[in-house]
């Protein structure tokens, strides 16, 4: 479904993401309400900027009655689950504090490669090749759950101990201000 299309009986809805898996193009989101799943197309979510979900993300939604039932037409807002950003995930980021990450630059970049399965992969901020290293709990943190080559991201890395590495990750639209 479109956002051209007729959206006259859509109504705003609220959920939790259930599961979403980018590489099938689509998930599932738990209504606040109850009912049936409430279909989230991975095209909805790139109108949104993003490419991916990580589970237990709090949506809020225009929702529209399909032939095949409830199917998200347009992502109003995502909040990111608890996921205790108290607690360093890298020992890179025990120096660091949230306002001192929050300083940082936002830098557009693209994704040269992340797998899943390794839990890391790397990206390149435009106009230079050094890569910088992206932790799959980074993205985590940062309400994504998955990467692919070639995605248009935007960054804030800081210098780790081997590198340059990522500590948080935006949608396309932040990287590019």
């Amino acid at each position: 479904m479109t956002r051209s299309e007729d959206t006259t009986t859509a109504t705003v809805m609220s959920g939790c993401v259930k599961w979403f898996d980018p590489s099938k193009g689509f998930g599932f989101v738990l209504s606040d309400d109850g009912g049936p799943d409430i279909l989230l197309h991975a095209n909805v979510l790139r109108s949104f900027g993003q490419g991916s979900v990580v589970d237990g993300t709090l949506v809020s939604m225009t929702v529209q009655q399909s032939g095949r039932g409830l199917q998200a037409i347009d992502i109003l807002s995502l909040s990111q689950p608890d996921v205790g950003r108290d607690n360093p995930i890298l020992k890179d980021l025990e120096d660091y504090s949230e306002a001192q990450i929050a300083e940082r630059p936002v830098e557009p970049a693209r994704v040269k490669w992340f797998d899943k399965g390794k839990g890391f992969g790397f990206a390149n901020v435009f106009g230079d090749h050094a890569d910088i290293f992206v932790h799959i709990e980074v993205l985590r943190r940062c309400g994504l759950s998955d990467l692919q080559a070639g995605e248009a991201i935007g960054l804030r890395s800081i210098d780790g101990k081997r590198g340059q590495l990522a500590v948080e990750i935006v949608s396309w639209e932040l990287g590019e201000t």
